[in-house]
């Protein structure tokens, strides 16, 4: 009866190598047809648009499918493995429940024809396991294979091979460093993803988050919460601050903007949409004179949405992405989120300048540290045109190492001041930033700075680029003076233990006659369109500002930063609201923005400002 259960073993056995064999074949047959580059999952984008997956290799489902043949190859494998000490030498226990049943001694001999048979199928396990371990790549056991853990998904899914994902994947779990990808090194791969050869998160203006709190095939959610409680020492009356794009209500907790929205991808095909609630919604739209011009009330239609476009990402160079809808704005290097930025309120030179874009852009990557973007959008931060001409503009970012960023933005053509037909708008803003200290080992484990340059001017509708000019018309003596825009901003930040905390100092100043770019105070309610009495913004009108700002940060997850910060702004002009406040007694009265009779705004010089904040990104 012996040799009847041998012989049974040895056939069961047999029969386990032959649907092992199988499955080898099968995999080998059914990955070139099924493997298939996905480009439409990606990284949650930065502000910057430039993180897009280009070279994802398999998509999710192929993955998976992989995965799960692989693990029945290895529980064949194990389960083969296994059974064999257990018929080749059978415990004391179970020998002796053998005897009895069966009537024959427990140390009855194996017979040699099979014992050899089984030495031979052992030997085929091992050929087997080496040509399966040669075909993936790898030399290692069984640890060393792709797995994945239950159920999670994205970039950084706990036990992801990083030798055979994608380059996009490997550059967020990188040490923050130029490197190279495994893959990058295979001519067989598809094109370098652009950027994606370093950790970009110490970026001012790019979120620090490594990886998606959720990720899918089609959707990659995006969920931001900034509160924030300001203490303004003018203490106005009316609890009110301008001059400001970030801040905007003293002594109170306010919610400065939720936002819940985040990327759809599959097959090429993008969108991002992000709404906005909170004060965003309602000091945005205020700094965008355009809704004047024609109906249909464009402030409301886009007030709650901060952006909202789609487009098309073509398998050319190393990427071409061609999208149409509102963009969160390049110009000024900080981003509008102030959980992606180094400070709350930023300097002037970003302060003053567009938040967002209403057109198309045109995303190229020529190289995997280059992307040259075209714009075609509707003016300067306007939902609609100011007049006859659209604004043309673009971007060029270049990163020749994972410690240097140089962005270049230039902007012209737009008739962008209501009213005047004929003025015309030029602007260029440049910026670089550098990681110039970087040792995780230590205390202080980063520092980085940057520095930004802004001109600008515009020209026509009875103003110049290139200071006053004369003209005599009708014997009339008329000056045409200088309408420009100069200024810059400095930061320094250096991250400590592990970057959980960081510290950032900064500021910068501005010359803007014209005071086309000045953001006006909300005296009576005045906003971009209304005008005001009180702070004219006529050709000519001198303005000249400086800032300086301390930032402290502790940030215990990827997901949230508890900052506080010191500001102390000043101009050569009354601007900041004082103690009196900017709000006549019982409210608005009258036109926004009008003349209210007994009644003058109270206008400062200078200000001085503490920011304990909450910011939040999932």
């Amino acid at each position: 009866m012996i040799y009847f259960l041998l012989m049974m073993c040895a056939f069961a056995e047999g029969f386990l190598l032959w649907v092992l064999v199988a499955l080898i074949r099968e995999s080998r047959h059914l990955t070139p047809h099924t493997r298939k580059a996905d480009r439409t999952q990606r990284e949650p984008m930065s502000r910057f648009g430039e993180l897009i997956r280009m070279n994802p290799g398999m998509t999710q489902d192929e993955n998976a499918a992989r995965t799960k043949g692989k693990r029945t190859v290895l529980m064949v494998l194990g389960a083969l493995l296994f059974t064999l000490p257990l018929h080749g030498q059978q415990t004391a226990s179970d020998a002796s429940d053998t005897a009895v049943l069966e009537g024959t001694r427990s140390d009855q001999p194996i017979p040699p024809a099979v014992m050899k048979e089984l030495e031979a199928m052992k030997k085929r396990i091992e050929q087997l396991e080496a040509q399966l371990q040669k075909r993936d790549g790898q030399t290692g056991t069984i640890s060393g294979m792709e797995v994945t853990s239950g159920g999670s998904k994205g970039p950084n899914a706990t036990g992801i091979n990083l030798a055979s994902a994608s380059l996009a994947q490997s550059s967020r779990t990188q040490p923050q460093s130029e490197t190279a990808s495994p893959a990058a090194s295979n001519p067989a791969t598809q094109p370098v993803e652009p950027f994606a050869f370093a950790d970009w998160t110490w970026l001012n203006g790019n979120a620090r988050t490594k990886e998606a709190a959720f990720d899918s095939k089609f959707f990659t959610p995006e969920i931001r919460a900034d509160v924030s409680y300001i203490y303004d020492f003018n203490n106005p009356r009316d609890n009110t601050i301008g001059g400001s794009s970030e801040v905007f209500r003293s002594g109170e907790v306010q919610v400065t903007q939720l936002g819940v929205g985040g990327d759809f991808h599959y097959d090429n095909v993008r969108a991002r949409l992000m709404t906005q609630f909170g004060m965003y919604s309602q000091t945005t739209p205020r700094n965008d004179a355009s809704v004047a011009h024609g109906q249909w009330n464009l402030d409301n239609a886009y007030r709650y949405v901060s952006e909202a476009y789609g487009g098309y990402h073509f398998n050319a160079l190393h990427g071409i992405n061609l999208d149409a809808g509102i963009f969160v704005s390049y110009i000024g290097l900080f981003s509008y989120y102030n959980f992606d930025n180094w400070a709350y309120q930023p300097s002037y030179v970003s302060s003053n300048t567009p938040w967002f874009f209403n057109g198309i852009r045109l995303q190229v990557f020529p190289t995997a540290k280059l992307k040259i973007e075209p714009w075609f959008i509707n003016g300067w931060q306007s939902y609609g045109k100011f007049n006859k001409k659209p604004g043309l503009g673009g971007q060029i970012n270049y990163r020749p190492s994972g410690a240097v960023s140089i962005i270049l933005n230039n902007y012209g053509l737009g008739t962008d001041t209501l009213g005047v037909p004929n003025r015309t708008r030029f602007h260029t803003d440049d910026s670089i930033e550098v990681k110039y200290y970087d040792n995780p080992g230590k205390f202080l484990d980063k520092a980085a700075f940057t520095f930004t340059g802004d001109l600008g001017c515009e020209s026509g509708g009875g103003v110049s680029c290139f200071g006053s000019t004369v003209k005599v018309v009708g014997g009339q003596r008329i000056v045409n003076p200088k309408q420009s825009f100069v200024g810059y901003m400095i930061y320094n930040r250096l991250w400590f233990h592990k970057d959980r905390y960081a510290v950032t100092l900064g500021g910068g100043q501005i010359n803007n006659p014209g005071r086309y770019l000045v953001l006006l105070p909300p005296i009576n309610g005045a906003t971009a369109i209304s005008g005001t009495p009180y702070f004219t913004e006529n050709p000519g009108d001198p303005y000249k500002a400086w800032d300086m700002t301390a930032t402290y940060d502790y940030m215990p997850s990827q997901y949230i930063t508890f900052r506080w910060e010191y500001n102390h702004r000043a101009a050569n002009v009354p601007y900041f609201t004082g103690r009196g406040g900017v709000t006549p007694p019982g409210g608005n009265t009258g036109p926004l923005g009008s003349t209210v009779p007994g009644w003058t705004p109270d206008l400062r010089k200078d200000e001085n400002r503490l920011n304990l904040s909450v910011l939040i990104k999932f």
